[in-house]
């Protein structure tokens, strides 16, 4: 497509096409994953997948979407929780876990109605709120026991070697899924929308946006997404004690690596899974260091990288491996050669 004289509008280049063609072969790669790790590397590439879809979620709630959430946490404890109610209704246990997100996306529509009218910190603090509202409703189920907890009891019927590789699998699935979904929204019209309400939401009303409508979408995509990673996470561990699955470390952890890697960018947060990950792993069983240490590594990123390494990178040398918008590409005039 052409732009004026000189100029090529492109959303594919060599470099987009030669990553997508990696991805596609990781992906096959992964796949198979389970035949050729073992057990603790099959174990620790679940928790990675885990993260990879929290990060991905939040950024697109807060990176692309401008909605930005310290409450995510509610949606990551509805999802684990929601599973351990279809389980005990009698539905298989990973059946029960597909199917736990989708619930809370039905049940995050009524309250994006509320909670989309506010806005800036009020949004923020209102999911907060709501987070720590669903927490306490949560504890009053006979079911749950309080703050004792209970388990996917169901899941005790799989050996632990079949568990372990249907978790992985089932995570690989959902991260593709969700990645996928962002990806093909973010290259749609309504992604082009979502991201001219979060720099200008009423110049975005003006030219014909949907602007409640479109901000729904992306924030029951985010709701489905963290319950998705909450029930993944109910699989790897088995029990539910409420006051772990709506902690809200969750959301910090997703802060965490959407600022690392790069609000806003679509490989950021990809990046940032794996940096926190690769801290975890390592420095994990420090203790309350192992905390302040995040803690202060966000706020020197918040500080001297605030684009993040991702966005730091795309804004110095114009890497984009992900062909989500569009770049302007010069071409060579007669006698000249290309810029």
């Amino acid at each position: 497509m052409s732009g004026g004289p000189g100029i090529v509008v492109q959303r594919w280049s060599p470099l987009s096409i030669g990553a997508m063609s990696c991805l596609g072969a990781l992906l096959v790669l992964l796949a198979f994953g389970p035949f050729y790790l073992g057990p603790y590397l099959t174990d620790r590439l679940t928790t990675l997948l885990i993260y990879v879809i929290m990060a991905a979620m939040w950024n697109a709630l807060a990176g692309y979407g401008g909605l930005v959430s310290v409450g995510q946490q509610a949606f990551f404890g509805l999802g684990a929780y929601a599973a351990i109610r279809l389980s005990h209704a009698g539905l298989e246990a990973y059946l029960a876990l597909i199917l736990a997100p989708l619930l809370v996306g039905l049940v995050s529509v009524p309250l994006s109605t509320f909670a989309l009218r506010l806005q800036g910190g009020e949004f923020a603090i209102g999911m907060w709120v709501f987070a720590e509202l669903a927490h306490l409703l949560v504890n009053l189920d006979g079911l749950v026991q309080g703050e004792t907890g209970t388990s996917l009891i169901a899941l005790s019927a799989f050996a632990p070697d079949t568990r372990r590789a249907l978790n992985y699998w089932l995570a690989l699935a959902v991260m593709t899924v969700l990645v996928a979904a962002v990806f093909l929204l973010l290259r749609s019209r309504v992604g082009a929308s979502i991201q001219a309400i979060r720099d200008n939401q009423e110049a975005a009303a003006s030219v014909g946006v949907r602007v409640m409508a479109t901000k729904c979408l992306i924030f029951v995509l985010a709701a489905v997404g963290c319950a998705a990673a909450g029930a993944l996470t109910l699989a790897t561990l088995i029990s539910f004690q409420p006051k772990t699955y709506f902690s809200v470390q969750w959301t910090a952890y997703m802060i965490f690596m959407t600022l690392v890697g790069g609000l806003g960018t679509f490989e950021g947060p990809v990046l940032g899974a794996v940096i926190f990950f690769a801290i975890e792993t390592f420095f994990g069983g420090s203790g309350v260091w192992y905390l302040v240490g995040l803690g202060a590594c966000a706020l020197l990123f918040s500080l001297f990288l605030p684009r993040g390494i991702w966005g730091a990178l795309r804004d110095r040398f114009g890497i984009a491996l992900m062909p989500v918008g569009y770049r302007l590409q010069f071409r060579p005039r007669a006698g000249k050669a290309a810029t």
